[in-house]
């Protein structure tokens, strides 16, 4: 079982980081002076082109003849195709379509019927886990955080595959449909050992079902009766069509994208993916909104008076409520301005849900911090950048109404984006065939070599 690691006393640690801080300071004016683009951001908050990409667009604003950036509705394409076209065939013919989204996003075509159907009986064949794999890789070594255990059984599954460092493109799609097929077992299968040990609760283990989807695979095996409802599953596939992609320069697919270009393994880059999503600044916001959401609720005693919902809005940027953070989690977005498409999906589809669960008035509060925030963030920071609601606002809510724990909101995310890594890591190997290598300015000061005697 796990073993605790060995920390340094605290003394020894105080005078180690005096150390460090002592001899390795950088001032961040330096990096404006110099014209160093900090997180790859232009001046301007737009990202610096780094590649070509035929997977997904992702759309937040124009720009006129002079550069300028002018504020624009958010689109997220994928494959040429609007999400909300997606959005619109799943619920006009109740369907579910999470499935052939990975098919567009791997092949780069919309399925036909056959392939479809196909394609899915495909999925559902190799969700089971390699023989063991589960008793000798997740029990026997249970983690306190699913996206921590996640990473590792990637990186095993790399130990069952007899052509785990073969780069040819057949091979890759392989080890990717497997990857994408067995991941929400080893998720589950990873929450239940994490209920057991950490949690001292039972935990529950169900043998996947055929002919299931992706969002019902992860409903019927997650829930210890296997019971839910047909809107529940098609709202959790919502969940996955927004977050499948999210274009080559976010944090996750780019780091995706920097290991494949050394020629590494699919199990190497797409461990380090689940590494990159796991920052609560990046696949960790939801969590930190449904935290932000109770912490709102708990003070303001009149949800509906917008006046007492700003003036906490407003404390908490000035740091005086909240986490101390200064930040409105769930507002915001390096891309998008005026509005982020896969929130204006998710909080359409949630609401009924909300109301027939109880949940109105966290969805409710969602709302008004949606509709109030920006002009505060004005006010308050002088921003000249729009700031919108992202997809963070209400994806953790929808988890909740689904009895989905809190264990699991990131590692949700990241069994929906797997296809767009896997995408990016197709395209990055065959086609850009580069190692990314960007330059790093040394401001180190010369010094010569002292003996130790005369330190």
């Amino acid at each position: 079982m796990a073993t605790e690691v060995t920390m340094l006393e605290s003394k020894t640690m105080d005078l180690l980081c005096r150390e460090y801080l002592e001899n390795n300071y950088i001032d961040p004016e330096t990096s404006e002076r110099l014209g160093v683009k900090r997180g790859l951001r232009n001046a301007d908050g737009t990202g610096v082109l780094a590649g070509l990409t035929n997977v997904c667009d992702v759309v937040g604003y124009k720009k006129d003849e002079q550069g300028k950036v002018i504020p624009a509705p958010g689109k997220l394409i994928y494959r040429g195709v609007d999400i909300n076209e997606f959005v619109e065939e799943a619920y006009t013919n109740d369907r579910f379509i999470f499935e052939e989204v990975i098919w567009l996003l791997l092949f780069g075509s919309l399925p036909k019927k056959e392939q479809l159907q196909e394609f899915c009986e495909i999925l559902a064949q190799h969700r089971d886990l390699p023989e063991g794999f589960a008793e000798d890789m997740i029990m026997k070594a249970p983690s306190p955080n699913v996206m921590n255990k996640m990473a590792r059984s990637v990186l095993a599954l790399y130990s069952y595959d007899e052509n785990a460092e073969e780069l040819s493109l057949p091979n890759i799609l392989n080890q990717s449909i497997n990857l994408i097929a067995c991941l929400p077992t080893i998720m589950v299968d990873a929450y239940q050992v994490k209920r057991w040990f950490y949690d001292k609760q039972s935990m529950f283990f169900h043998v996947p079902s055929p002919g299931m989807s992706t969002a019902e695979h992860i409903l019927a095996t997650y829930r210890p009766d296997r019971k839910f409802t047909h809107e529940e599953a098609k709202l959790l596939d919502m969940c996955l069509l927004v977050h499948a992609d999210h274009g080559g320069g976010n944090c996750s697919t780019f780091t995706t994208r920097v290991l494949s270009s050394s020629g590494t393994d699919t199990y190497a880059a797409i461990s380090a993916a689940m590494g990159a999503l796991k920052g609560p600044k990046h696949g960790g916001a939801n969590l930190a909104v449904m935290r932000q959401l109770e912490d709102i609720l708990h003070h303001v005693e009149c949800p509906s008076d917008d006046d007492e919902v700003r003036e906490y809005l407003r404390r908490i940027i000035r740091k005086q409520a909240g986490d101390g953070s200064g930040l409105i989690y769930g507002m915001g977005h390096a891309v998008y301005t005026v509005s982020d498409p896969r929130e204006l999906i998710l909080k359409e589809h949630a609401r009924s849900l909300a109301y027939e669960t109880g949940y109105e008035a966290e969805y409710e509060m969602l709302c008004s911090i949606e509709r109030l925030a920006p002009d505060i963030f004005a006010e308050e920071k002088g921003a000249i950048k729009p700031v919108c609601a992202n997809v963070d606002l209400f994806s953790g809510l929808i988890y909740k109404m689904l009895g989905i724990s809190e264990d699991l909101y990131t590692p949700l995310f990241a069994i929906a984006r797997v296809p767009g890594w896997c995408a990016h890591r197709v395209e990055e190997v065959v086609f850009a065939n580069r190692i990314i290598r960007p330059a790093y300015k040394y401001l180190g000061v010369k010094q010569k070599y002292k003996s130790i005697e005369v330190r």
